[in-house]
């Protein structure tokens, strides 16, 4: 068996600030942009590695979930405990100085971890947890 992770689902409640964050600040690619309806999809994915992408979705658009379903996912995206991801770099601090440059919002300095890895983290705009970890 030979399974890849192809792309992952990340909200958005404002496109044109993801793309910012993740094309701008993070240095990704955009790769598509989907409108249907009024919302905007965005695929997004780091430079040079074609076969792993973000898609960033607006928050509940599937059909099939109910108005207190979507309420509760709009509430969690405010707090920023709704969605994450975990990226990794070979350089931790000069990518936590080009992002801190930035209007990201902060949630850690690269750090230590007793589990034995050192790592930064981030929020992208709409909320969503992004960990940085240090790679060798």
């Amino acid at each position: 068996m030979d399974i890849t992770i192809h792309a992952s689902f990340l909200p958005q409640d404002d496109p044109d600030a993801a793309l910012a964050f993740y094309r701008d600040i993070l240095g990704f690619e955009l790769r598509k942009d989907v409108g249907f309806n009024g919302m905007r999809w965005l695929t997004v994915g780091p430079v040079g590695q074609p076969g792993t992408s973000i898609v960033l979705h607006p928050p509940a658009a599937d059909p099939g979930i109910t108005e207190d379903e979507r309420r509760v996912i709009t509430e969690m995206m405010a707090k920023g405990t709704y969605g994450g991801l975990l990226l990794a770099t070979k350089d931790l601090e000069s990518t936590f100085e080009q992002v801190q440059a930035s209007d990201a919002e902060i949630v850690q300095e690269p750090t230590d971890q007793p589990y034995g890895v050192r790592d930064c983290a981030v929020r992208d705009p709409a909320g969503n947890l992004i960990r940085i970890q240090q790679v060798n």
